[in-house]
C-alpha cells in the first residue's frame, strides 16, 4: 500500500500542464489561451509566443501544425568572444557555434564573432558594426566609456543587447547573463581559507591573479574574495595582484616569480582565465609548504590539473547554460515578456576532484 501511494503521489507531481497552468505561466485570461489553440485569431502575434513559449516551458504538447502555422519571427544573434588562449572562452564560442540544433525550434540563429580582447576601441567598433546585420548582440564587456557608448546607440538603433559573464555598469544593455561575481569570489575565499585551515601551515599568504581589472567580474570576484578573507580569515595576508591577461605563458611567469619571492605563500586566486599557467609553476616547485589554488572555468587544462593535485577547486558557470540563457532571453525581448521570464540565476558550481562529471 506504501508503495502505491508513492506511485500516486509521484504521477500527480508529474501531471499534464492544463489551459489554467498555461495562462497563468503565460500571464494571459484561459479565454486567450483557447483562441490560440484553437486558431480562432484575434490575439496578438507577441502573445502568441508567450502562450507558445508557455507551452514549451510546460511540456504541454502541441500539434506540429499549430507550431508550424505561428512560427515567430527569425532572429539572427551575434556573441561576441575576445580571441586568444582563454581555453573557457574557446569552449564558449564552440558552444555557440553547435547550437543549431537548440536554437531552431525558436527560429533563431547564431553565431560566435571573435574580436581581439582587452581593446575597448576594437569591441565598440565591432558591436557596431554587428548591429548593422543582427537583431540581437550578447558580448564579454570591457569596462570603458567607448563601449557603452556603443552599447547606447545600439540600444537607441532597435538591436537588443545583453552582457555575458562580465558586466557593463550604467549601460542599456538590456540583461546581464552569468553567475554573481561577487558571490562567486566570496565563495572562492571561503575554499581557499578552509582548504589552508586544514593544512595547518604556518604560511600567512595569499595572492590574486586577474585576468584584467577592465572586464568589471573580475573587479566584483575580487571584492568579493578580499571581503571574506578579511570577515573570516583575518590571519592570511591578501599580497598584490598580478593581470595575466588570461595568457598561460603571462601567468605562469607571474606565478613563478611570486612563489620565489614569497617562501610564506599559502594560496593563489586566480578569478579569471589561463589557470593552466598557474598549475604549471605550481606543479614545477618545490617548496616546504604546500600552496592552495583555486581557479575559475572547468576546462580540459584545468580538469587535469585538478586530478593531479596542482588545483584544489575550480568555480564554473557552464557554456552551454550561458548560451541557453542568452536565446531564451532574446526570445522574451522579441516575444515581448520581461527579458529575465522563465529563467533561472546562473548557478555557481564548484568543481573539486572528486565530483568531476
Amino acid at each position: 500500500m506504501l508503495e502505491m501511494s508513492i506511485d500516486q503521489t509521484e504521477a500527480h507531481s508529474r501531471r499534464r500542464a492544463n489551459i489554467s497552468d498555461l495562462a497563468r505561466d503565460a500571464g494571459v485570461s484561459t479565454a486567450t489561451v483557447d483562441r490560440v489553440l484553437n486558431r480562432r485569431g484575434g490575439v496578438r502575434l507577441p502573445t502568441v509566443h508567450r502562450v507558445l513559449s508557455a507551452a514549451s516551458r510546460l511540456g504541454y504538447q502541441l500539434p506540429p501544425d499549430l507550431l508550424a502555422g505561428y512560427q515567430p519571427p527569425p532572429m539572427r544573434l551575434a556573441f561576441v568572444v575576445p580571441a586568444g588562449t582563454n581555453r573557457y572562452l574557446q569552449m564558449l564560442a564552440e558552444t555557440i557555434d553547435q547550437s543549431g540544433e537548440d536554437t531552431q525550434p525558436h527560429n533563431v540563429t547564431c553565431r560566435a564573432d571573435l574580436v581581439t580582447g582587452f581593446n575597448p576601441k576594437a569591441l565598440a567598433d565591432r558591436l557596431r558594426r554587428l548591429a548593422a546585420d543582427h537583431d540581437g548582440i550578447a558580448f564579454i564587456a570591457l569596462e570603458h566609456p567607448l563601449v557603452r557608448e556603443a552599447v547606447g546607440a545600439i540600444h537607441a538603433g532597435g538591436v537588443h543587447v545583453l552582457t555575458m559573464i562580465t558586466d557593463l555598469s550604467n549601460s542599456a544593455r538590456a540583461a546581464f547573463v552569468g553567475m554573481d561575481n561577487r558571490a562567486a569570489g566570496r565563495t572562492a575565499g571561503l575554499l581557499l581559507g578552509r582548504f589552508i585551515a586544514s593544512t595547518h601551515q604556518s604560511g600567512n599568504k595569499v595572492a590574486i591573479f586577474a585576468g584584467s581589472l577592465s572586464y568589471r567580474g573580475h573587479q566584483e570576484r575580487e571584492m568579493g574574495f578580499r571581503q571574506i578573507m578579511a570577515e573570516s580569515f583575518p590571519r592570511l595576508e591578501v599580497i598584490g595582484r598580478r593581470e595575466g591577461l588570461d595568457d598561460p605563458a603571462r601567468n605562469y611567469a607571474h606565478a613563478k616569480a611570486l612563489l620565489d619571492q614569497h617562501r610564506d605563500l599559502v594560496g593563489i586566486y586566480n578569478v579569471g582565465g589561463a589557470s593552466e599557467g598557474i598549475a604549471r609553476a605550481l606543479a614545477g616547485v618545490r617548496r616546504p609548504q604546500r600552496v592552495t589554488f583555486v581557479g575559475h572555468g572547468l576546462t580540459t587544462d584545468t580538469r587535469a590539473h585538478l586530478v593531479d593535485g596542482s588545483c584544489d577547486a575550480i568555480i564554473n558557470a557552464a557554456p552551454d547554460t550561458l548560451m541557453r540563457n542568452a536565446v531564451r532571453m532574446f526570445c522574451n525581448l522579441r516575444d515581448g515578456r520581461p527579458v529575465a521570464s522563465g529563467i533561472d540565476p546562473i548557478p555557481i558550481s564548484i568543481f573539486v576532484r572528486e565530483n568531476l562529471p
